[in-house]
């Protein structure tokens, strides 16, 4: 519609990947702003409601005035468990041990809120499968550090990929930010994409 202006986009996440991946969708976010919630899992939260729940809340916390709020959370579950983001070596460890040669889900959750308070959200599941790990294996991946505040202690996007023996899903959405799912809501909220 004539004179009516683009809409712009607050993207409430601090996570460079998020940044990255949503400029493959050809939008900049007009600003960055991380919101400050709790975290922590209720008390036997299924990890997809988890992952849904931490998406919803970032995107009402922060304030956007006329612009749209994107916020996403990224959760690996193996089973029923949400596996932490790992801040220290011994839980990345933990992770890693728990993963090897078995799949887990990888929930990343979407949420847009519009200027009016309407939120709309998606998620997306992948499974994945590390090969089984020897030590060597787990202490170089460990050595390099890229585990550090990854959820499930570890990082697609980098070396981890190649002990990753298969994969089914979105790959964007285990880096951290689905592109089918959030270009789906960007476009129905009216954001031109590449």
């Amino acid at each position: 519609m004539a004179g009516t202006p683009a809409p712009t986009l607050v993207l409430a996440s601090a996570s460079p990947r998020r940044r990255d991946l949503i400029g493959r969708l050809g939008i900049t976010p007009a600003r960055v702003a991380a919101a400050d919630i709790d975290e922590t899992p209720r008390k036997a939260e299924p990890p997809r409601d988890y992952a849904r729940r931490m998406a919803r809340e970032k995107a009402m916390a922060v304030a956007a005035g006329d612009d749209h709020v994107l916020a996403g959370d990224t959760v690996v579950a193996c089973g029923r468990r949400v596996l932490p983001k790992a801040e220290d070596e011994a839980t990345a460890r933990h992770c890693l041990e728990l993963l090897s040669g078995r799949r887990h889900r990888v929930l990343s959750a979407i949420a847009l809120k519009a200027p009016d308070g309407t939120l709309r959200e998606r998620i997306s599941e992948t499974v994945v499968r590390f090969k089984p790990l020897c030590e060597e294996e787990i202490a170089a991946y460990l050595a390099g550090g890229e585990w550090h505040g990854k959820a499930g202690g570890y990082a697609i996007q980098g070396s981890a990929e190649g002990l990753i023996a298969w994969i089914g899903g979105s790959h964007s959405g285990v880096v951290g930010l689905p592109l089918f799912e959030t270009r789906a809501l960007l476009k129905a909220a009216g954001f031109v994409l590449a």
